[in-house]
């Protein structure tokens, strides 16, 4: 079977939609529509139910999509191996991880990366409400903060995380610098929504600390991503807790209360166990772990 109307037909499986799978594929949407009848005809059934609002899949089509998808993960693996096999590291790397630490810390070491290793074409994948699924080969490498229970990924523990007690420059100009945990009472608290998903059970904690037993101060700001409660101190509207990679490149924020110490959780690095001899993961892995070492995450934590 041509692989080519296969490779229409995934795009347009997962595009939900003829226009947006020609995006995908540099098609037009008429071309694409023939390729997808061609192989319906091909095949002798209907892949799709046409609705005015785009694509389903038939329930022939859904037994098809899987088998399909399976090809072009296998596909993809075996032409991975052989550019595995040349001398020097190349091809494309696809690193997924949280759009904070992709954003704070990941992509401001590609350029020494990139430059060490110019055959490697990187694409990060930065995404907080879905992990994507390493063993469909949607990445090849994640950056997780937890340790991962599926059988068929390797993770190394790449850093530990701690979070410190920040404000603005500007902040504490016009509310002054609080001395003790107990003096948070009288400033403007920012944390996590409720909704968030966290690393750790207590990723709040500054909203008790210094108080009496099981008291909660009242947060000025709840905000769902760790990026957006440092762009929130960064803008001077309180205080709250931050990592040291996204403090590091802001001179405007100042430590408050050094001795307060947030809890801490473990980041890995993972990738699937069919990668193991490839010299990209080898090659990222063992650059990000220089990185890490070579800033001392380890201790500053």
């Amino acid at each position: 079977m041509d692989w080519d109307l296969l490779r229409v037909f995934l795009a347009v499986a997962e595009a939900g939609s003829f226009t947006r799978a020609g995006e995908t594929v540099t098609l037009s949407q008429s071309a694409v529509s023939r390729q997808i009848a061609k192989l319906e005809r091909t095949l002798g059934v209907s892949l799709f139910h046409r609705h005015p609002r785009g694509l389903v899949l038939t329930e022939q089509g859904e037994d098809f999509f899987e088998t399909v998808k399976e090809m072009s993960v296998k596909l993809a693996t075996a032409q991975a191996r052989i550019n595995e096999s040349r001398d020097r590291p190349e091809g494309p790397l696809r690193i997924t991880t949280s759009v904070a630490f992709g954003s704070a810390w990941l992509t401001s070491r590609m350029n020494e990366f990139l430059t060490r290793y110019p055959d490697i074409a990187v694409s990060l994948l930065l995404v907080d409400a879905l992990e994507l699924d390493l063993s469909m080969r949607e990445a090849e490498v994640a950056i997780r903060f937890a340790p991962q229970s599926q059988p068929n990924l390797i993770q190394r523990r790449l850093m530990s995380i701690r979070y410190h007690v920040f404000a603005s420059k500007e902040y504490l100009k016009s509310h002054g610098t609080p001395k003790t945990a107990a003096d948070l009472d009288g400033h403007h608290l920012i944390v996590y929504g409720e909704e968030t998903r966290m690393p750790v059970a207590d990723m709040n904690w500054l909203l008790g600390a210094g108080t009496a037993t099981g008291a909660k101060r009242e947060p000025a700001l709840r905000v769902n991503s760790v990026y957006g409660i440092y762009r929130a101190v960064l803008g001077g509207l309180g205080i709250a807790a931050l990592p040291y990679y996204m403090s590091d490149d802001s001179p405007e924020l100042v430590e408050v209360l050094p001795e307060l110490r947030g809890p801490s959780f473990d980041v890995f690095f993972v990738y699937p166990e069919e990668l193991r001899h490839s010299r990209r993961i080898d090659a990222v892995r063992d650059f990000l772990v220089e990185a890490a070492r070579a800033e001392k995450l380890h201790e500053r934590s």
